[in-house]
């Protein structure tokens, strides 16, 4: 594999990385109302398994409320079973054919347990980003090798994935600490 190539694949994993933890800190409640709070429930329905997204309408009408609309009137009851077993701390409401959770306020101590939550999130994001790192280094290794590519050319390849290495972890820390404010702000 040619090493503009590694960079290349490096790069677009890593990003990709990036994005999968940019969507697990959508699962982490703040003090507003995120329909991705509540997105991917399992929910025990027509005898299986299914994302109570995938069920429903979920929208956040007001800052503290996310509104669930089934597209079956018939699974109203499954879902809001499905809600309170999710253990997030939420009390659904069925109100006729319409599920209402109110947000209630977030004490201290829960908020400081959602940072601990984000930072295992931004931990596992690194890993994976190393992981690729690791990946795309011996691939370099592979492609000194086979191709007959300089062994400075090579160095400098692995010079620019840690370089590159280095922006995403910035990139997730920084997402971190947005996330951090995001929590703490009461």
């Amino acid at each position: 594999m040619p090493i503009d190539q590694v960079l290349l694949e490096a790069e677009d994993k890593m990003a990709k990385s990036e994005t999968a933890m940019l969507h697990e800190f959508e699962g982490v409640r703040t003090g507003k109302a995120n329909p991705a709070l509540v997105e991917n429930i399992m929910v025990d329905a027509y005898g299986s398994s299914m994302r109570l997204r995938d069920m429903a309408g979920i929208t956040a009408p007001e800052t503290r409320m996310i509104l669930i609309q089934p597209w079956d009137a018939g699974t109203v009851e499954s879902i809001s079973k499905a809600v309170q077993a999710a253990n997030l701390g939420l009390n659904p409401a069925i109100d006729g054919k319409v599920i209402r959770i109110v947000l209630p306020e977030l004490s201290h101590e829960r908020r400081e347990e959602l940072v601990k939550v984000a930072k295992k999130i931004t931990e596992d994001g690194r890993v994976a980003v190393r992981h690729v790192r690791r990946d795309a280094l011996d691939g370099l290794k592979e492609a000194g090798k086979e191709a007959g590519v300089s062994e400075d050319e090579v160095k400098s390849a692995e010079k620019q994935v840690q370089k590159i290495t280095d922006d995403f972890v910035k990139k997730l820390d920084d997402h971190l600490a947005d996330k951090e404010k995001e929590i703490l702000t009461v």
